[in-house]
């Protein structure tokens, strides 16, 4: 039997039984689903049963609405007449019509449910469409026939399985003209760019059809449908399989944390309840978010989702997700306004059992469908075992965000001196993490550009971008200090903060300012909703500096498998503003120090023997001041006091990685 991940902690002793009661939970409603011998991959099929699908005799439309009292079938193929076409009631509260004829339906036919419920009638969108598109002149969203006439020709590759770097993209902004680029620019413009550039792992954003766009995709109105801003489902199918032909996984940030409240576009309210997929009452609204909040202790809610993962995997072939939200799903105050200090504190009544028991039988499902699957999850809140496996009790996930990471970054920035900036806390908040549980370190996602904020770089330089990133502009201390802060920040990140790394579009190279979605407040302007690609590709601008130093740092963390390495504490000075660490073979050397360069400063190493400069953030290639020799063989010997090392110049705000010359 798989021993509990209780013993990797011993700070979890106490709550052994709450643990015990909790895999439980995980179990009793498992065999709920699908009995003591089921499988799940052979339960979450509602995507093959349930929505608008043809045969080679019919067409056929299927719905779950258990409180509607009828359900009409309309649409271009009726001339939208309300009664010609009643479903029929079937078992379980599900609703059926049969159209007799392979085409009955065609694509591109606008087709809607109409809902029956105490006396009122209410025009639906589909729950399980496939494809919802937005008329452009009354804005009202409708679900279109998109059948395939052959299945799509997956290309057999071979994607990369090794530690996640990951580009996490948004197709609609990744365009530099002004408006929302599409699946096919993406396909043709960015995949070959984030290929070239060395990530391993793209991670899409937006994707499940959402009618506001302003919210970059996290208030989704049709689980099944693949966003038609950006195209068709047939031009997303071939961006993955292009993907994937570069070697490049794909992972989908899903959103079954919440729901958008609107009724038209939606799930609630379908058969006439609030209640059907949703919390009733008060429960069922998120207070933040302005959203609806999923039951997810009912069968059929969990039915649905399920489905819904499984319909992205096979359907599209997406090789895992990034779960948003996990935070809010799995306390009851979705933890707001919540130190998570304490221990005791992810084993009260605060906790939604049936939240972390969806998420436990998410994982499940996900590796049945692929074993190689990579799932992350979205926690601020560390709760234990969420990176454990299932079979260990644990949650089921692979890694989870390291999000205390880019807050601490942005508060650095914006309100402490870089002589005041704390060694010690760096080096716990990027190595702290729960054990046997990995992370995916990063900087800056795109949550650190929105609702405010700004880029990184931004916060550092501010305004002397605008004028000062030329490389023949005058020289300019904010934008050097930037850019020095901007390379060591993401080394460090990179090698201490995570056993996967992400990045967010643009931000490689130093993307400025913020991102701000069209609407009301900006006249509904794509000005900040867009990608200047061609900053990273003039070999005029200093942010292609910054972009070839990414390029370097995941070049050398491939060849040295730096991110799956543990870090290894050398030597950490406050005063001095120098933190040393071991990766393997290589050992990172950094000076945060803002105003004092050393001499002959001793560098620990495990080992002796000879040692070469491999990356330095100083490199003029990379805009630094070429004041570290990567030429330089630096010899470490044991010396009187048992300490190996050697003696070199240490620049400061330098980061630099030595590695070990193996003969």
């Amino acid at each position: 039997m798989p021993e509990k991940f209780v013993k990797y902690d011993s700070w979890l002793k106490p709550y052994e039984k709450a643990i015990d009661a909790r895999a439980a939970q995980y179990k009793k409603k498992r065999a709920e689903l699908v009995g003591p011998k089921g499988k799940l991959i052979d339960f979450a099929n509602g995507h093959e049963y349930f929505g608008i699908f043809r045969t080679e005799d019919a067409c056929i439309y299927r719905e779950w609405a258990p409180a509607a009292d009828a359900v009409y079938f309309i649409g271009d193929f009726n001339d939208w007449n309300q009664e010609s076409h009643p479903m029929t009631r079937k078992e379980n509260g599900v609703w059926e019509i049969v159209l007799p004829g392979r085409d009955a339906l065609k694509n591109g036919q606008h087709v809607k449910a109409l809902v029956w419920h105490s006396g009122r009638k209410e025009e639906r969108i589909p729950s399980y469409a496939h494809y919802v598109v937005q008329d452009p002149d009354t804005l009202l969203w409708s679900c279109v026939i998109f059948f395939e006439d052959e299945p799509f020709a997956w290309h057999r590759t071979r994607i990369s399985h090794d530690a996640p770097m990951i580009y996490e993209c948004h197709v609609g902004m990744a365009t530099e003209r002004e408006g929302v680029g599409t699946y096919k620019e993406f396909t043709e413009s960015v995949l070959p760019r984030i290929k070239a550039d060395g990530y391993n792992t793209i991670q899409l954003m937006g994707i499940m059809e959402h009618p506001y766009y302003a919210s970059l995709g996290y208030q989704v109105s049709n689980f099944f449908a693949a966003s038609s801003r950006f195209g068709t489902p047939l031009e997303l199918k071939e961006l993955i399989d292009t993907a994937h032909k570069l070697g490049l996984r794909v992972l989908l940030d899903v959103i079954h944390s919440h729901a958008v409240t609107n009724h038209a576009e939606g799930l609630p309210g379908f058969d006439g309840t609030d209640y059907q997929y949703f919390h009733e009452g008060g429960r069922g609204d998120h207070p933040q978010w302005g959203t609806k909040l999923f039951d997810y202790g009912k069968a059929a809610v969990l039915h649905f989702l399920l489905s819904n993962l499984k319909y992205w995997m096979t359907e599209y072939h997406f090789d895992g997700f990034r779960f948003d939200g996990v935070t809010s799903m799995i306390y009851m105050n979705h933890g707001i306004g919540t130190v998570f200090g304490d221990y005791s504190m992810y084993f009260s009544d605060n906790v939604d059992v049936d939240a972390l028991t969806y998420l436990t039988l998410a994982n499940e499902l996900i590796h049945s469908v692929k074993k190689t699957a990579l799932t992350i999850a979205e926690d601020v809140s560390g709760y234990p075992g969420m990176c454990i496996p299932v079979a260990n009790q644990g949650i089921g996930f692979d890694y989870r965000l390291n999000m205390g990471v880019p807050d601490l970054f942005a508060r650095l920035a914006e309100d402490v001196r870089d002589e005041d900036w704390d060694m010690w806390l760096l080096w716990y908040e990027l190595t702290g993490r729960r054990p046997k549980e990995k992370v995916v370190g990063y900087v800056e996602s795109h949550d650190q550009a929105i609702n405010g904020g700004k880029a990184l770089i931004f916060r550092f330089c501010d305004k002397e971008m605008y004028w000062f990133m030329s490389k023949n502009s005058p020289d300019n201390i904010l934008i050097d200090r930037g850019m020095a802060l901007h390379k060591i920040t993401r080394l460090m990140t990179f090698t201490l903060a995570g056993e996967g790394y992400l990045n967010f579009m643009g931000n490689e190279f130093g993307h400025p300012e913020w991102i701000d979605f069209p609407q009301p407040s900006n006249g509904y302007s794509y000005a900040r909703c867009r990608r200047y690609w061609s900053f990273a590709d003039r070999d005029d601008l200093k942010y292609k500096y910054l972009g070839d130093f990414d390029k370097a740092m995941l070049e050398l963390g491939k060849q040295d498998k730096l991110l799956p390495e543990e870090a290894h504490s050398l030597w950490v000075h406050q005063g001095d503003k120098v933190m040393i660490y071991s990766k393997g073979d290589d050992v990172v050397v950094i000076n945060l120090n803002p105003g004092q360069s050393f001499t002959g400063y001793f560098i620990p190493v495990n080992e002796e023997g000879d040692y070469r400069a491999v990356l330095t953030t100083d490199d003029p290639k990379f805009g630094g001041f070429g004041r570290v020799d990567t030429e330089m063989v630096y010899h470490a010997e044991t010396v009187s006091d048992d300490r190996t090392g050697f003696l070199c110049y240490l620049p400061s705000r330098t980061a630099t990685v030595f590695r070990k010359v193996r003969k």
